[in-house]
């Protein structure tokens, strides 16, 4: 099986170093490819070419669209709608000529960092290369990481309280090594988000 995806960051970002090895964690069997379309306007309005794309060039069986329901910019009062995203998405696969069964649709809610924040061990272990030799305080186990408020910002946090003030959360240097440090499911099961990922790339159900 190939799969091909489509994500709103640029090629090195750090979606396609997440899922990617994410996916190689679920099955190091697929094969992959991908298009980068910078941040979500540009996916929402060239997924359905870059679908095609993947389809036709790369002989992908199918296509994962992936994107963050909060875009990487936050205004006060911003409230994203995961139902207008779906639609406008659909609206680009059928104005490519891209059928509804050659496709998934993956909404990380609110953004990728969700995903990282899952694992509080993943998370100390992380940390602890940082602070070596100072102890890593006890960080916060969370039973519902899709229900975490700008998770970026929750990092940042984590990381001004156990590294220093003037640590900020860096998603293009952090969250690939953050991911990495990724053993098992146990935590990043209780995201909703994630289980649609493996469900709908590898048919794996957590």
């Amino acid at each position: 099986m190939k799969l091909g995806f489509v994500f709103e960051c640029g090629p090195e970002g750090p979606d396609v170093k997440v899922c990617m090895h994410l996916l190689k964690m679920l099955d190091d069997s697929v094969d992959t490819a991908f298009e980068a379309l910078t941040n979500k306007p540009g996916l929402i309005s060239d997924c359905g070419k870059a679908a095609k794309n993947l389809i036709e060039l790369e002989k992908c069986d199918k296509v994962i669209v992936v994107w963050d329901l909060f875009p990487a910019w936050r205004e006060k009062g911003q409230n994203p709608c995961r139902k207008e995203d779906r639609d406008a998405i659909e609206d680009a696969m059928k104005n490519a000529g891209v059928k509804k069964k050659q496709y998934d649709m993956v909404c990380i809610e609110e953004e990728l960092e969700a995903w990282l924040i899952s694992d509080e061990r993943v998370l100390s272990k992380y940390i602890a290369r940082k602070k070596h030799p100072h102890p890593v305080g006890k960080i916060k186990k969370l039973k519902n990481p899709d229900g975490q408020k700008n998770p970026k910002t929750w990092l940042t946090k984590l990381f001004n309280q156990e590294i220093g003030g003037r640590r900020k959360y860096n998603d293009i240097t952090d969250a690939e090594h953050i991911v990495k440090e990724f053993e098992d499911f146990n935590r990043i099961r209780n995201s909703e988000t994630f289980k649609r990922f493996a469900f709908k790339t590898v048919g794996r159900q957590l």
